[in-house]
């Protein structure tokens, strides 16, 4: 028999017992058809697994294969932050901006080409000008001789800043959902501040009566600036969908990606400010589906943020009876040995999750140096408090990756956890990087991603419905990539 003869025979008999394989266990009662359905996934589970081992060295295929894999969700990522410098620089351009070439910031016209503040736009003919703006506004070829990460890192946002926010928060709606369908996420809670409500809380003053600060900030017209803000809500995402194509026949994929959004506080304002932000972000969840909860911003070493950090956390403490169904995700331990004296390593995780009740920890970087650490740990897998983890991120902002990192150490202890982008425009990164990252730098295998995935569905804010139904949805996916790279 001749070899392509002999090859066509085996297919044959290879079908043939797959299909009496299928007859067989068809024939089986229902609860032993069930194990061997469980069986066959556990197998294909496992295939995968080893497939995944296979490549871990190999960047390309490990490339591939996470272009391919589902990711869930991705419930920490900053609507400003996940914006591409090339993208601002388009912007900005169309708004005809200009840019001072000693600070690499954002001005307003009229540009200056003399006094070094040539028109944006001119820089898509100078490519030293565009590359420039672009290392400025970002992470890329950052040089930790000149610069250190955190500095680079935080700094971005006041120079691009101009060109964010306002009217252009449904286009930033546009690129990060894009982005994050290419990604096979299907879920993503955005941090971003859709009002103004620092304002009334400068208007009314402070006092440290927390129960008269909320009856001053509600008295100054804050729930009916929030009916404004819904409304603002409306009309972005509209924009949003339409921007997308979401009616027509040439839908982006990204349409297919549910948005809810976290309230972004920011911890860096005078105390009577970041209340009344504290308290729209509560009087916003509890009245508007699409708003699931708050967090807060700005780097957690800042001074005004370090120094109030244990008022911001009873802040929240004094709100949650009035708001139980308000969620609150805090940034949380985002510190490293020497950003901050030892002292301010010590507690900030602890006061995040015993006095302000936060659902889920953002960075959570400093735990090992938390006071009775192991306790802390342990009370976070015993409730259930999810770790927000931003590998690239970390990397950059505190200089913490690879063994120094705290992910195995929370895996160790049981704390659920799950990958997150952060500011992925920032950083140059997207879920694909981040997962990837996690085989490369932490040795993460299959089955462990693949729980981080389901765990970023499962400890999200969104309600029990779209919650279940994203799951399914979810492990319909892993079956099918099972499918291809398990047989």
């Amino acid at each position: 028999m001749n070899h392509a003869v002999k090859g066509r025979t085996m297919n044959v008999m290879m079908r043939t017992a797959a299909v009496w394989m299928i007859l067989a266990a068809a024939a089986l009662p229902a609860g032993a058809q069930q194990r061997a359905a469980v069986a066959r996934g556990a197998n294909a589970e496992a295939r995968t697994a080893g497939y995944l081992e296979s490549i871990r060295t190999n960047p390309s295929e490990l490339a591939l294969f996470m272009r391919d894999m589902p990711k869930g969700a991705d419930l920490h990522n900053h609507l400003s932050g996940g914006i591409y410098a090339e993208t601002f620089i388009r912007w900005a351009a169309q708004d005809s901006m200009c840019v001072d070439t000693r600070s690499m910031a954002l001005v307003r016209p009229p540009c200056d080409v003399p006094a070094g503040r040539p028109a944006v736009a001119s820089a898509f003919q100078n490519a030293g000008l565009y590359g420039d703006i672009i290392d400025a506004w970002s992470m890329r070829n950052w040089d930790p001789a000149r610069n250190n990460g955190h500095d680079q890192f935080f700094d971005t946002f006041g120079k691009f800043g101009p060109a964010s926010g306002g009217a252009r928060t449904a286009d930033m709606l546009v690129e990060v959902t894009a982005r994050a369908a290419r990604n096979r996420v299907s879920y993503m809670e955005l941090m971003w501040t859709p009002d103004g409500s620092s304002a009334l809380g400068r208007r009314v003053g402070w006092t440290d009566d927390l129960v008269q600060m909320r009856e001053r900030v509600l008295g100054a017209g804050l729930r009916d600036s929030l009916v404004k803000t819904s409304r603002r809500l409306d009309t972005i995402f509209a924009a949003q969908r339409s921007k997308l194509g979401c009616e027509t026949a040439q839908r982006d994929p990204g349409c297919d990606v549910e948005v809810r959004v976290l309230y972004q506080v920011l911890r860096a304002l005078p105390p009577e400010m970041t209340y009344a932000m504290i308290l729209a972000g509560f009087e916003l969840a509890n009245s508007d589906p699409r708003v699931v909860g708050l967090n807060l911003v700005q780097p957690e070493d800042d001074y005004v943020a370090m120094r109030d950090y244990s008022l911001h956390m009873r802040m929240i403490q004094s709100l949650r009876p009035l708001y139980p169904d308000v969620k609150v995700t805090l940034h949380a331990g985002e510190l490293a040995p020497g950003l901050v004296p030892p002292e301010g390593l010590r507690f900030h995780i602890r006061e995040a999750v015993r006095v302000a009740g936060a659902n889920r920890i953002g960075h959570g970087v400093d735990i090992a140096h938390e006071d009775d650490a192991v306790a802390l740990l342990q009370e976070m897998a015993r409730r259930k408090i999810m770790v927000e983890i931003a590998l690239t991120s970390n990397a950059g902002i505190l200089g913490i990756e690879g063994s120094e990192h705290p992910l195995h150490l929370y895996m160790k202890y049981g704390v659920p956890v799950a990958l997150a982008t952060d500011d992925e425009g920032v950083s140059r990164s997207d879920m694909n990087m981040e997962y990837q990252r996690a085989v490369v730098e932490q040795g993460i295998g299959y089955v462990a991603l693949k729980q981080m995935a389901r765990n970023s569905i499962q400890y999200s804010f969104a309600d029990d419905v779209t919650r279940k139904r994203l799951m399914a949805s979810l492990d319909r996916s892993f079956a099918v990539l099972e499918a291809k790279y398990g047989r």
